[in-house]
């Protein structure tokens, strides 16, 4: 397994660790890039503990890790600065993780402290990850990890696990050596809201000198092009310019113009400047050089500015055309509309009109054209007067900045002034006391020695610090190679053991195709028939129990349970018991032929890791993900996360301790459903173990969730049914989830009167069914139709429980998938593809007798989830839900019309019951039951 993953590629996120256990998360820079462009960058690092991966992204908030360094199989080191060199402890420090194959990642922390923590942290996850390697039996595909195990009642027993003794002496090694320290606020969830850590890049650029320029001109602008100034009163400090900009150049500019400005402000203050006059003697020598240097750059800033500001005015000029332009075809616009209107006039209301009238209209005409030449007058002065308030207001913030210059300009004289003062007045201390010059170098001399013991002091700590942490690193990597050994020799047993066992299966069997090639005697004495009887003998046979050791060697191809608790094998029957073992071993064949769950699981994951900076959302990606099955060891999370989606709306309505409060009430006040409820605890599932008997864990949380649910939706109460739903439910969810899991179905997905008395919208649903089949499988529907066999009698039961106790258990799981993510659906494409599949089987059928017998246990027979889901998503197509609301909308009609026929027939029936004498002792299944 590679541990390093290069950049860009798609990993795998872990799950979100519990609510109370802190995630390992943070900012660390990473060494990468080849050639000049190497160096550090800032990465964003995530530790994802079930797969024991380090992932790192280009931030918090991206959705995809640029690659991952695997920690289980890595080691860690840091080097200790070299004597003279001690670094602070709020200095940057680097660590190396070394993988396998030779790859070394260098990664490097804001602080000594948070290095110190990360190793420790790392170190920490290492180990725990590995113990659990160490303490589980794992098959041949990858499972999760006992941390990150599902929630519901299956998270309470894991028959793969059998959790091994640590090594105490390795403990407390351990716990001696570890160093104790704390993270900073780049270090944690908190840290996401922080700004990245500036970059100590050491990227060298192959065009040097064009960037020494363009630094040179820019340390110039920074210091100003008076040489007294610059020398004086900025400091020479250099900027790193990595990439400039045409922006950064035109700022520039802008900059050279203000120094201008101020310098000619501090002409009035040439005096200051000769008194000051010597100071500047003595670092006009230092500053030389950077003034030679700087001088092509001051050229060519003066070139760049010169050009620029001819187009200003080329830009000015071309806007006054602009404007005088504009004003001619006003005035032409007036002429044309006052000829047109004076040409009006003359031709159609001269006639019959007075003179004094005709000579009123122009006046007035005229007045308005002189108004509306006066009041674009006035509009051209405001804009005038505003443009005026502008350049002011720009002139005035000028003039601060100049202000403010002036007054920076001057405090920095003071502040030379005073410290020439201060060096004069020291020097004459030192020429007056003589006798105290002789005993200055002793007092050097002692300071040094001090300074060098403070400093081989903290090397000394640095090296123990260091010590400690590679002999821990030594102790764990010691202690991981012998548990990988071991666990490498029980592996190689258990691969002879199933070796020599094969070896024995495959020795009977040829010694069995042998006899019945050439018998040699009777067939009732027959060795053929004494083979085949102990094969099947040995098939049946129940695994006696063993020590821990033998248990562990020994290949379980077939157990009594599978991963959910349903019982794969029956106890009574032995035929039923060897078809049972057939399915399961043929189940098992599927799973291993096939490379297709390993690649899912690997798909998920890569989702998963897109998931970790940011909100899961609905998409077309998760639902194809989510329609060819959730793995195990997501399937908990990725149901709570369905469930409360559909359900927010709900959810937002309710106080907190919803629940609580409908749970507390049921145990105080008894239910009317609470009777029915009772009886139906150990009928839900019994063939699975966690609500096989009346003392099973499963069978408490079942009650409470009924309860529960009967308290909050009354008009339905309890309906046989709603029991399987929640059993399967709390298999992966808790108490809460699952109750929450039972009013999405009922309340979101199902339609009204789904599951009241009445089952109203169940067979509402039959008929919709029926009318699909008609449509997607006419052949098969027509041969229903032929021997007239009604199979939603079968069908039924399907829709009512969502296919609980209809097909094999994996099956099962994959369609709740789906249908807690898209809907019921689900149930119809489903329902569907299963006749599809063994629509074959089924035409060759030819009575109804056979037909109806079939139906009742072909769906057992189905085993190829990878086929059944293809044919419900893919076959199928298209499968509009529209089309499933306006058939249910129509059969609903029907269907209420034919209840309210059968309630009024129900009627008349009454009433000549209580007429005739005959008919009196006649009752009614209602009546009966009541």
């Amino acid at each position: 397994m590679p541990a390093a993953g290069s950049e860009g590629e798609e990993g795998p996120a872990g799950e979100q660790p519990g609510p109370g256990t802190p995630k390992l998360c943070g900012y660390l820079q990473k060494l990468s890039g080849k050639g000049p462009l190497r160096g550090f960058r800032s990465r964003w690092f995530v530790f994802d503990p079930r797969r024991c991966y380090l992932y790192y992204f280009k931030g918090p908030q991206e959705p995809l890790p640029l690659g991952h360094l695997d920690i289980a199989s890595a080691c860690f080191s840091y080097h200790q600065p070299e004597a003279g060199a001690a670094a602070a402890v709020d200095e940057p420090a680097a660590f190396e993780v070394h993988s396998p194959g030779g790859a070394v990642t260098v990664l490097k922390a804001a602080t000594r402290q948070d290095m110190t923590y990360w190793l420790q942290e790392l170190q920490q996850k290492r180990w725990e990850y590995c113990n659990n390697l160490d303490a589980a039996k794992r098959d041949s595909r990858t499972s999760p990890t006992p941390s990150d195990f599902s929630k519901g009642l299956v998270a309470k027993d894991n028959p793969d696990l059998s959790i091994l003794s640590q090594n105490a002496s390795a403990e407390r090694a351990r716990n001696i050596l570890a160093v104790e320290t704390s993270p900073t606020d780049l270090v944690g969830e908190q840290a996401a809201s922080q700004p990245a850590p500036v970059q100590a890049s050491a990227i060298n650029f192959s065009l040097k000198q064009w960037s020494t320029e363009i630094k040179n001109s820019m340390s110039s602008l920074r210091k100003g092009n008076n040489e007294n100034r610059k020398s004086v009163f900025y400091t020479t400090e250099e900027w790193e310019l990595l990439d400039p900009t045409p922006k950064d150049l035109e700022d520039s500019m802008a900059l050279e113009e203000k120094r201008k400005h101020l310098a000619e402000g501090n002409k009035a203050r040439r005096p200051l400047k000769d008194m000051i006059g010597s100071s500047k003697n003595r670092t006009s020598s230092d500053s030389s050089p950077t003034e030679w240097c700087s001088g092509s750059g001051n050229r060519l800033v003066s070139e760049l500015q010169l050009k620029y500001q001819s187009q200003q005015e080329e830009l000015e000029k071309l806007k006054k055309d602009l404007l005088s332009q504009k004003e001619l075809v006003r005035l032409l616009q007036q002429t044309v509309r006052s000829s047109q209107y004076d040409k009006y006039f003359a031709s159609h209301l001269c006639e019959g009109v007075p003179k004094d009238t005709l000579e009123l209209l122009h006046q007035k005409d005229d007045q308005i054209l002189g108004l509306n030449n006066q009041l674009e007058k006035l509009n051209l002065e405001k804009d005038s007067l505003q443009q005026e308030v502008k350049n002011l207001k720009c002139k005035v913030g000028e003039l601060n900045e100049r202000l403010g210059m002036l007054m920076e300009t001057i405090q920095a004289k003071d502040e030379v002034i005073m410290k020439l003062s201060r060096q004069l007045s020291e020097c004459e201390d030192s020429t007056s006391s003589q006798s105290g010059a002789i005993n200055f170098p002793t007092a050097t001399c002692t300071n040094k020695e001090l300074q060098e013991l403070d400093r081989l002091k903290d090397n000394l700590q640095g090296y123990k610090t260091q010590n400690k942490f590679l002999n821990k690193e030594i102790l764990e990597l010691s202690a991981l190679r012998r548990n990988a050994e071991a666990r490498e020799r029980e592996w190689q047993a258990k691969y002879t053991s199933l070796e020599a066992k094969l070896c024995q299966i495959e020795s009977k069997y040829l010694i069995l195709l042998q006899e019945m090639k050439t018998p040699v005697c009777s067939e009732d004495q027959s060795p053929a028939r004494e083979v085949i009887t102990q094969l099947l003998e040995d098939a049946l046979k129940a695994e006696p129990s063993e020590q821990p050791e033998q248990a562990f060697l020994k290949p379980h191809l077939v157990s009594e349970y599978d991963i959910y608790g349903f019982q794969t094998v029956p106890e009574d029957d032995d035929e039923e018991k060897l078809v049972a073992k057939s399915r399961a071993l043929d189940l098992r064949s599927l799973s291993l032929s096939e490379n297709r769950e390993i690649s899912t699981g690997v798909k998920w994951e890569n989702y998963l890791a897109s998931t970790m900076n940011r909100e899961m959302m609905r998409c077309v990606e998760l639902k194809n993900l989510i329609r060819s099955g959730i793995p195990h060891e997501h399937r908990s999370k990725m149901w709570k996360w369905c469930v409360s989606l559909h359900v927010k709306k709900f959810k937002d309505s309710t106080v907190p301790g919803y629940f609580q409060t409908l749970l507390q009430k049921a145990l105080e006040k008894p239910n009317p459903a609470s009777k029915q409820i009772e009886l139906d605890l150990l009928r839900t599932l019994p063939n699975n173990k966690h609500y096989s008997s009346p003392t099973s864990e499963g069978i408490q949380k079942l009650r409470n969730v009924l309860l529960a649910f009967s308290w909050r939706n009354p008009d339905i109460g309890y309906c046989q049914g709603l029991n399987r739903l929640v059993a399967i439910a709390l298999l992966y969810l808790e108490q809460e989830d699952a109750f929450w899991c039972l009013v999405t179905i009922v309340e979101v997905f199902m339609p009204r009167d789904y599951y009241t008395k009445t089952l109203l919208g169940s067979q509402v649903d039959q008929r919709v069914f029926k009318d699909l089949m008609s449509e997607k499988l006419p052949r098969l529907h027509a041969h229903f139709e032929q021997y007239k066999v009604d199979y939603t009698l079968i069908t039924f039961n399907w829709f009512l429980v969502v296919f609980v106790d209809s097909v094999v258990s994996d099956i099962l799981f994959k369609i709740w998938d789906s249908f807690l993510y898209e809907g019921p659906k689900v149930i119809f494409r489903f329902a569907l593809a299963l006749f599809k599949y063994k629509e074959e089987e089924i035409l060759k059928l030819q009575d109804s007798m056979s037909i109806f017998k079939y139906l009742r246990y072909f769906t057992r027979t189905v085993l190829d989830a990878r086929k059944l889901t293809a044919i419900a998503f893919g076959d199928l197509n298209p499968f509009p839900l529209r089309q499933i609301r306006n058939r249910r909308t129509y059969h609903l009609e029907k269907v209420r019309l034919e209840l309210t026929e059968l309630e009024a027939i129900r009627e008349d029936f009454l009433r000549e019951r209580e007429t005739c004498v005959e008919k009196r002792d006649l009752i009614s299944d209602d009546e009966e039951d009541s």
